[in-house]
């Protein structure tokens, strides 16, 4: 009874006990049970804490020394749900930093030293919402950014050195109304005090978000771009950028006839700017008498083996490549070219040819002997008459019936020849 009573008044204790050196934590009425917050501001930490209680569900790391963060930092705070690492020294983290915080909904950077961010390492975290980079060094935003942020709908990129967005993005902020996949998600962005470019790009994001019923809400509207990097910065608004330009498709060829079994490839060439995507879709079946055998497919559907390249701005080509076509492969191929000012498609129609059955061709009768029968069959024959004496040409010519000069055989099974 006595042990029991010492084990319950030493439970807080224990939990004081369990907090990281240098910082702070915030205990609930139930002890260690509770725990929510813990707070590290002290300039002499210089590596994240490992001790962290495990269910912690706010862990705030600020003006630290900290320079990174390394992998799985946080591996054993599957709680977590604020992550603030804001005004320290941190200058890389690396893309597993964030694995296991299934439950985080705010991740915020500010303040650091990071030139890059590890974007593919937002997927350890499906159920993020709000990223902040304010006020770091970010020169550049990859393409492939776009992959890993559908779900956030507040992010901060102020305060960095970007240049250009990449048409990816403005793809995800901006849907075209046939591109949108569900209700319309709503977000806000930080984008000023970085020296953009005064390109197309940033000028449609701004008319698009000022238009009434966007889905992007701008933390300040006063941002600056300039004409090339180095030179003065003004106000967007005060320019007249470079105009997007809707894109322009042509295919190869617009009606493909190929055989059965052959390897045909299809291709179509864009031009726009922002420089466009491409994107291939079989839309229907060819109406073909023989596809009856063939197993029906779910029509339009998206086709992921392609390639394509861009050989400079504006220019974009792509190829698919179909091997072995069976009469599956036959129908209507669309090659979608899309940028933030618009959306082409080329229709490629293709047929599969199978092969026909060839009709067999006469057997050539043997040639016929020079002798006479009384039993023969009649056959046709052409005879010449000779010339006259004056004539050159000929008197007459007839067709005549001529005799079958091949032997005749009875039911009885001899074989009777004229022995004349």
């Amino acid at each position: 009874m006595y042990l029991l009573v010492f084990y319950i008044w030493q439970l807080p204790v224990l939990a004081v006990g369990a907090c990281p050196a240098l910082c702070s934590c915030t205990f609930g009425n139930m002890g260690l049970a509770e725990l929510r917050l813990v707070q590290c501001s002290d300039p002499g930490i210089s590596a994240v804490p490992v001790n962290v209680p495990a269910n912690t569900t706010k862990l705030r790391l600020e003006k630290t020394s900290i320079t990174t963060v390394p992998r799985a930092a946080f591996y054993n705070l599957s709680e977590l749900r604020f992550l603030w690492l804001t005004y320290n020294s941190v200058t890389s983290i690396h893309p597993s930093s964030f694995v296991n915080l299934k439950t985080l909904r705010e991740l915020r950077l500010d303040g650091n030293l990071l030139t890059s961010f590890p974007w593919e390492g937002l997927r350890d975290t499906p159920l993020l919402q709000t990223l902040g980079l304010h006020n770091n060094r970010l020169s550049s935003l990859p393409a492939h950014a776009a992959l890993f942020l559908p779900n956030i709908t507040y992010l901060d990129l102020s305060s960095n050195r970007l240049t250009i967005l990449p048409a990816e993005l403005l793809d995800l902020w901006f849907p075209l109304p046939g591109q949108r996949s569900g209700p319309l998600q709503r977000r806000i962005l930080g984008l000023h005090d970085n020296p953009w470019l005064c390109d197309c790009q940033i000028s449609m994001v701004m008319s698009l978000s000022m238009s009434l019923g966007s889905s992007v809400v701008l933390m300040d509207r006063m941002v600056t771009c300039s004409r090339s990097l180095g030179q003065s910065r003004v106000l967007l608004t005060q320019v007249e950028p470079n105009r997007c330009m809707r894109p322009s498709v042509q295919p190869a060829a617009t009606r493909v006839n190929s055989p059965l079994g052959s390897n045909v490839i299809l291709r179509c060439d864009a031009t726009g700017y922002p420089t466009p995507t491409l994107t291939w879709l079989k839309t229907s079946a060819y109406p073909d008498c023989c596809q009856q055998h063939e197993s029906v497919e779910e029509l339009p559907r998206d086709l992921a083996s392609f390639l394509q390249e861009s050989p400079r701005v504006g220019v974009r080509w792509s190829i698919i490549s179909l091997n072995g076509l069976t009469y599956k492969d036959a129908g209507e191929y669309r090659c979608q070219a899309r940028n933030m000012a618009g959306i082409s498609e080329a229709l490629i129609q293709l047929k599969v040819v199978g092969i026909t059955r060839l009709s067999r061709f006469p057997k050539k009768t043997p040639t016929a002997q020079l002798t006479s029968s009384k039993y023969k069959k009649p056959n046709q024959t052409v005879i010449k008459i000779p010339l006259g004496k004056d004539s050159q040409t000929p008197r007459s010519t007839k067709t005549q019936t001529a005799p079958d000069l091949t032997n005749k055989v009875y039911p009885g099974g001899e074989d009777v020849q004229d022995t004349k």
